[in-house]
Order: structure tokens, then C-alpha cells, then sequence
């Protein structure tokens, strides 16, 4: 197991519905972390191009207003692969970092009308490892985002260790926490919009439980960050500075926080890891091995899709 690996979690805002400004973003901050010896930099939940907020404050007999913005959200969301891709692919080869980002992904194999909560998986060669797509979303949130299914499901050989991803609330599910154990998961990216305390709590939850570091990588949003154009930007009360402050933060085996959380401002975290740290978390407690009991309890993914 590799010593002295630097990762980053990029507490960054999108250029809100721009796909292409995003990706330039994205692009420089991917060669900003090259820069600084990170070997792994992760993105926010659907950095490409923004957390479509407007779930939580329109009501759905709002056709209308609804209409136009999903047409600008699905306007904005990448095909895997597309153009949007080989630029981000390009920026971890120039850099030679391994990158996860959250984005707006169209179901290209289909309608590419609907949407999926995505994380894109790329190594430092610049080659698509693959993709995860969120199970179920949240609330409001199933207005807009399909329900992935467990070909997903995966977890990713590195340079920088074994990576997998769960976004936002997922992480509540114990059985899907309990199938990215089992793929022996060193480094678990965690991209959400919760920015409460009681996150950042789970987080160190399931970092001690999996015995893995974890980096939750959250989208910092302001009122300036939505253009006047868009009229959902009104619903908010009068006063409000930030939509949300972050709170991203990078999280060891043994639970403690090493990096984070970053409050209420841009920019991106660093941390140096040692994967030696795994194992010696996992001495008291494995989950998935000494702790398991696999003649008590049976465990199984369907890893069929649904197309």
C-alpha cells in the first residue's frame, strides 16, 4: 500500500447552468491540483452545471416556469462520452490526476431526455473509468433525476487506491455503504449538498464504519452565483448571502476530520493519506471481514440494468 498520497476535495461553485464555463473551471482546478502533487481531486454533487435548487422552492403546478428550467438543466448536462468529457479527460492526462465530478448526465442510451445524478470516474491517464448514477434521489429532487440501478454500483483501481462513489443521501442506505465495502473501497467520494453538521457527522460515521477515508465535496452557492434571469432566484428571503456555505471536508478510518470543513468560501482542500491506515482501522473492526458473519446475514447487488 502507497504512503504519502495527496488528495483534494474542490469546494467549488459552477458557472450556474453554463456547461462549458463549468468544465473550463473544472479544467483549470484539475491542473491546479497536478500542480500541488494531488493524485485524486473530487468535485461537488452535479458540479456540471449547478444543484438545480429550485426543487425545494417551485411547486410542481408550475408547469411552465418548470419546463424552461429543466430544458436549460438538460441544455447543460453531459452525454457520457461527449465533448464535455474529452476536454475533462485531456486536463487529468495534462495534469496526471484522477477525477471525480458530479454532473448532470442524459440518459444517452435512451430518449437523452431525461436525467441522471452522476459521478464520472477518470484516471490520471485521462481514460474513463466509469460512471455512478445515484439510486434515488431525495424529496424534491425525484422531479428531476431518474433512479440509477446497481450496474453502477463499481469501484475503481487507481494510482491513488481503490475509489468508489456514493452521492448525497445515498449514503444513508446501508446495504449500498454495504456494497462499496465489500468492493474493497479505500477512498470513498462522497459529493452532496447537505451542508449540515449532522453530515459532516455521518461522514465520520462512515469512514470508522467502512474503515476508509472519505472525501465529501459539497457546492458552495451564493445569491450572486444565480443570473438575474433566472426568477426562482426571488423566492429566496431578502438578505440571504449564500444558498450554501460547503463544508466539504476530508475524513481518515479512524473518523477523525484532516481536512475541513471549509465554510462559506471557494476553494480546495488538500490532504496527505497513508493507506496503511486502513488496515491498521480494520484490526478491531472490519466489516466486511472478521465483523461480518456471513452465516448470519446474506448480501447481494443486482447488478443488471435496467435498459
Amino acid at each position: 500500500m502507497r504512503k504519502n498520497i495527496k488528495v483534494a476535495a474542490a469546494q467549488l461553485s459552477p458557472v450556474f447552468l453554463n456547461k462549458e464555463k463549468t468544465i473550463e473551471k473544472a479544467c483549470g482546478a484539475i491542473k491546479e491540483a497536478g500542480q500541488k502533487g494531488a493524485g485524486l481531486i473530487v468535485f461537488p454533487e452535479v458540479f456540471i452545471s449547478g444543484y438545480p435548487d429550485w426543487v425545494w422552492l417551485i411547486p410542481n403546478s408550475k408547469g411552465a416556469e418548470l419546463n424552461e428550467l429543466y430544458l436549460r438543466l438538460v441544455e447543460n448536462a453531459i452525454s457520457v462520452p461527449d465533448n464535455s468529457t474529452d476536454k475533462l479527460c485531456e486536463a487529468a492526462k495534462a495534469a496526471k490526476v484522477n477525477v471525480v465530478i458530479g454532473m448532470h448526465e442524459r440518459n444517452s442510451e435512451t430518449s437523452n431526455s431525461s436525467l441522471y445524478n452522476s459521478l464520472l470516474f477518470i484516471d490520471k491517464n485521462g481514460i474513463i473509468l466509469g460512471k455512478h448514477r445515484k439510486l434515488i434521489p431525495t424529496g424534491g429532487e425525484r422531479l428531476i433525476w431518474s433512479q440509477g440501478d446497481g450496474s453502477t454500483l463499481s469501484c475503481y483501481d487507481t494510482s491513488v487506491g481503490k475509489i468508489a462513489g456514493l452521492i448525497c443521501w445515498e449514503n444513508f442506505m446501508p446495504l449500498a455503504r454495504n456494497a462499496i465495502y465489500e468492493l474493497g473501497t479505500q477512498i470513498l467520494i462522497s459529493p452532496t449538498w447537505d451542508k449540515s453538521p449532522n453530515w459532516i457527522q455521518t461522514m465520520q460515521h462512515v469512514a470508522r464504519e467502512g474503515g476508509l477515508f472519505v472525501i465529501s465535496a459539497c457546492m458552495p452557492l451564493k445569491m450572486d452565483n444565480i443570473p438575474e434571469e433566472y426568477e426562482f432566484k426571488n423566492l429566496y428571503p431578502d438578505g440571504r448571502e449564500w444558498i450554501n456555505v460547503g463544508n466539504s471536508a476530508i475524513i481518515s478510518p479512524n473518523g477523525k476530520l484532516i481536512a475541513g470543513p471549509l465554510e462559506a468560501k471557494e476553494g480546495i482542500l488538500y490532504a496527505d493519506i497513508d493507506l496503511q491506515d486502513i488496515i491498521k482501522a480494520k484490526r478491531m473492526f472490519d466489516v466486511v471481514g472478521h465483523y461480518s458473519r456471513p452465516d448470519v446475514f446474506n448480501f447481494s447487488i443486482n447488478q443488471k440494468g435496467k435498459n
